[in-house]
């Protein structure tokens, strides 16, 4: 009579046998994927010279959308769409330098690519090149160009240039003074602190975030106190202080933003 095989030896000829089939099976179950046959269509499409698909499979491999994340292959695809002429591709390997994702960081070369960018037409581009001059970074501040980009890139519906915007509107600078342009400015100034804080679609920048949610929450937005007391707990653009992130976070909750107050035990 054969012996019964332990339990410990059939676990292991399963685990083996699956790792003999998975490597086989993984391309095959890839393949399926819609989002794979459109990134194998782009990357021939690329190699065959099209440099808008350069930039679009560089977009998804930068976001990790239906392919695995690869910032530096993204970022020598903007490269290679840039060079073909594709603004959007000059503006996002502007972004890449400007916060070292796939590349060295570099705010030179980022500076000339948000130009090359905005002068073809990327609004995105025009919105970092924006950032550039309102804080003087690598250019003489130039809040009248900076104003002038915001308005373009914000007339097109890019949301954060018209954070920026109505950021400027609060004391007239570079524009005219109105303090209900786009829709209000405590609207602006909690938008625009929201993207710095988390670095989405502008340049992470904790200290301004700060500055900018603190007077969104003296006005009575719940959202910017409840940001706010994450950089306080976290100690990023402020001192670390855990009791002024307590007092933001009840100041939030009181402000009506439910995410922010403590939440009741099951059966209390």
């Amino acid at each position: 009579m054969s012996q019964p095989i332990p339990p410990r030896t059939r676990r292991r000829d399963v685990w083996r046998l699956c790792r003999l089939l998975l490597p086989a099976a993984l391309p095959a179950l890839a393949a399926c994927h819609p989002g794979w046959a459109d990134a194998r269509r782009l990357s021939a499409s690329c190699e065959a010279g099209k440099a808008s698909d350069c930039n679009d499979l560089g977009h998804n491999l930068a976001r990790g959308f239906h392919v695995l994340k690869d910032e530096g292959r993204a970022a020598a695809l903007f490269d290679k769409g840039c060079a073909g002429g594709v603004a959007e591709a000059c503006a996002r390997l502007g972004a890449a330098y400007e916060d070292g994702h796939g590349v060295k960081r570099d705010s030179v070369r980022a500076l000339t690519l948000h130009r090359q960018g905005c002068e073809g037409g990327s609004l995105d581009g025009c919105t970092r090149l924006g950032a550039r001059y309102r804080a003087g970074a690598g250019v003489p501040p130039d809040v009248d160009t900076a104003a002038a980009l915001f308005t373009r890139a914000c007339s097109a519906g890019r949301p954060a240039s018209c954070a920026y915007l109505a950021e400027l509107h609060v004391t007239g600078t570079g524009v005219a003074r109105d303090p209900v342009r786009d829709s209000s400015v405590v609207t602006g100034c909690l938008g625009l602190g929201l993207l710095e804080a988390d670095g989405n679609g502008v340049a992470r920048n904790d200290s301004s975030a700060a500055r900018l949610l603190d007077k969104a929450c003296d006005a009575g937005e719940g959202a910017g106190c409840n940001r706010l007391a994450e950089l306080y707990a976290a100690g990023a653009g402020v001192p670390q202080n855990f009791d002024r992130a307590g007092e933001l976070k009840r100041q939030a909750c009181r402000s009506g933003y439910r995410d922010a107050c403590p939440r009741k035990k099951e059966g209390s």
